[in-house]
Formats: C-alpha cells, sequence, structure tokens
C-alpha cells in the first residue's frame, strides 16, 4: 500500500471515532454533558448535639468487702457445768444482755471460803497488832526486852500479808462467780451457739458463739496506684470533706446508704501494688452483713470540667475511640480519650475542647468528608 492511501485511510479511521463514542454514549441513555461532569453527592442527614464543657465529679468503681466495726469471739473463762442458753441463734443482742449461764453453786461456795479466810486473817492481825503494842509498852517500862518487841513486830507484818492475801483470793472468787454468767460486751447480731446446755465448758472448750456488730459497716476495697493518685485520696481531708462512697450489690440493685471514706492505709500492697481503702456507712435496716461481697463507687472529693458528649456518639475501630463532628458542612473524624462515665454522657480527656457539633444520630451512612445535613437534636433524659 503506498503512503497516500495509509494517511487516507487514517484519516476515514480518526474522523469516525467521536461518532463511535457516541453511539455508545446514546446506547446507554447518557448524555455528553454526563460524560463531562459528575453530578455532587446527596447530603447525609444527621442529627447533632453541642459538646460540652461540664464540672464532673470523677468516679471509680472497685469490688469490696462489708466488715463489722466490732466483732467478737464469745468464751467461757471458767470451768464448770453450762446451765443455761439464754438467746437464739441470729438475735440482736444488746450490750451486758445475759448470753450463758453456767452452775453458780460450786463459785459461791469458793466465796464464802474465801470470805472465811479473810475474816480469819483479820482476827489475826487484830491479834498481833494488840501484842506488837504491848511489847512496845513494856519495853517502855524497862520490863520487856528489844528482841520481843521486834519478835511481836514481824508477827504483826506478817499477819498484814496474811490479810492481803486472804482479801485477794475473796475478790478472785467473786470474779470467778461473776464469770458464770457470760453477757455480751458488744451490741450486734450473735451467731449460731457451738454449745448446748449439759456441756462442761472452760478456756479450752473454744469459741462459744460470736457477736458482730450491725451499725455502722466497714466497707474496705483494694485500690490500685493508679486509681489511687486520680482520686487524689492519699490524704484524708480534716474538714470531713473525704469522698463519697455508694454500693451497689451482686443483683445490681443499689444501696440505699451512702458513707464517706476514713482510713488509707499507709503503706502499699507489694504482692499486689494496691492500697487498701476503707469507708463506713450506716446500716439501719441491717441490710448489710459481715463478708458480703459489693460494688464500690468512690466518688473524688472535688470536681473537674470536663468535654461531654452522649456515648451514643461515640465510636470504636481498631485506631481506638472516635466521633463524626460538622466542619464546614463535611463530617469529620476526631479521635478522643475517653474518661469517666456521667450518666449517658461521657467525659472526653483528649480530642475535643467544647462547642464542637457532635452527630448522635445517622451515623450508620456516615463517612469521613461526606456532606451532611445537619439537625440539632434535644435531649431530655440521661444527663448526670
Amino acid at each position: 500500500m503506498s503512503e497516500r492511501s495509509r494517511m487516507a485511510r487514517t484519516k476515514r479511521i480518526s474522523s469516525t471515532l467521536p461518532l463511535s463514542v457516541m453511539a455508545l454514549a446514546a446506547a446507554f441513555g447518557l448524555g455528553t454533558g454526563a460524560l463531562a461532569q459528575q453530578p455532587a453527592p446527596t447530603a447525609v442527614p444527621v442529627g447533632t448535639v453541642m459538646a460540652e464543657k461540664r464540672a464532673i465529679t470523677q468516679t471509680a468503681d472497685f469490688v469490696g468487702r462489708i466488715e463489722a466495726v466490732n466483732r467478737v469471739d464469745i468464751r467461757a473463762r471458767v470451768i464448770g457445768y453450762l446451765e443455761e442458753v439464754l438467746f437464739k441463734d441470729g438475735a440482736t443482742v444488746a450490750e451486758g444482755a445475759p448470753l450463758f449461764r453456767i452452775e453458780r453453786a460450786p463459785f459461791e461456795a469458793a466465796v464464802e471460803q474465801a470470805q472465811g479466810a479473810l475474816e480469819k486473817a483479820q482476827g489475826a492481825l487484830q491479834n498481833a497488832t494488840v501484842q506488837r503494842q504491848r511489847a512496845e509498852e513494856l519495853l517502855r517500862t524497862n520490863a520487856g526486852s528489844v528482841a520481843i518487841r521486834d519478835q511481836r513486830v514481824a508477827e504483826e507484818k506478817g499477819a498484814q500479808g496474811d490479810l492481803t492475801v486472804a482479801e485477794a483470793n475473796l475478790k478472785s472468787a467473786q470474779i470467778n462467780l461473776g464469770y458464770t454468767e457470760i453477757k455480751a460486751p458488744i451490741a450486734g447480731r450473735i451467731g449460731r451457739t457451738k454449745v448446748t446446755k449439759g456441756n462442761v465448758v472452760g478456756p479450752d472448750s473454744g469459741v462459744l458463739a460470736q457477736i458482730v456488730s450491725d451499725d455502722p459497716m466497714y466497707v474496705t476495697f483494694p485500690v490500685s496506684q493508679r486509681e489511687f493518685l486520680a482520686l487524689k485520696t492519699n490524704r484524708l481531708p480534716a474538714d470531713g470533706s473525704a469522698p463519697l462512697v455508694s454500693l451497689k450489690f451482686s443483683d445490681g440493685s443499689t444501696y440505699d446508704q451512702q458513707g464517706r471514706v476514713d482510713f488509707v492505709d499507709v503503706s502499699v500492697e507489694r504482692s499486689t501494688d494496691t492500697v487498701l481503702v476503707r469507708a463506713t456507712l450506716p446500716n439501719p435496716g441491717g441490710k448489710l452483713l459481715d463478708g458480703t461481697l459489693v460494688r464500690v463507687g468512690v466518688q473524688a472529693p472535688q470536681s473537674e470540667e470536663k468535654v461531654l458528649v452522649p456515648q451514643s456518639a461515640l465510636i470504636a475501630d481498631q485506631q481506638g475511640s472516635y466521633v463524626f463532628a460538622v466542619e464546614d458542612g463535611k463530617a469529620v473524624v476526631k479521635r478522643v480519650k475517653v474518661g469517666a462515665e456521667a450518666g449517658s454522657y461521657i467525659a472526653i480527656d483528649q480530642g475535643l475542647s467544647g462547642n464542637e457539633q457532635i452527630v448522635i444520630q445517622g451515623l450508620q451512612n456516615l463517612r469521613p468528608g461526606v456532606p451532611v445535613l445537619a439537625s440539632p437534636v434535644t435531649l431530655t433524659t440521661g444527663r448526670s
């Protein structure tokens, strides 16, 4: 083919190419303007609220255990036959209430015997005193000797010593007699008795029963070093403004009384790197039982200003947590570091400064950079 023929053929193909493209566009129902410019994406409707700065109280949750303020093991202090058990298992007893009664007769006899020995010692002392006075009188009239006078003085001192021993023996016998009635040293609830009527009890019998006080009660809980510093509980203020404590039971119910932290241990438990903290709570209805495991909520004594957003705005992925904000009519991702919960809101420690327009509705269709049509949403509940 000649050079002139090839050039003519190339010209014919080039002149027909735009017609082919136009034919394809017509076949798919597209005009020539669609090829030149794509339509603008549709704005996504979203609901938004403003991130707000507000003073909140820092809170933290721990696992704690209820403990009685006073706990006493009841034991027998003398050996004897147990005549009566004077309480019902699990009952509430007052301080000084009789609990057990041991047979009294042997101890009453011991008191009488000690009383007789005391009277005998008193008589011996009286006689020794008279003899010593007589010896001194004879010595003054030169009718007696110094040796006899000294002997009478020594006899009087010996009689005085016997009298002191007799008085102590009587007191000891009276104390033992008093131990035959075992009384409650504190007020509280008494547990199950370990012995029954008819047994011989004594100091070697072990614990007869246990009493625990029930109002107020302690709750103790270990706090990690990091949380300990965050709550600023290392020093309890003298004005009584210690952190408030609330309790939740295992069934999720909340105890209706609050208490305050009243003790922070003086050293860190090295095996767990925790500090033992204790709070005292009133227990007028006896709902708190010694040994119960509970959830302990602790509020820091001072509030802090934090940026708050609804928890429904929070999204999490492999990189962490973020929210969508509206800037210049478009959705923008804001990476955040979250803090404590405050009802249906959550505190933002980093990532927001406040007054951002945060998306809480329409998140399922949202992508970064997508135009949005924002509508304010009014939240009427969930704020703490």
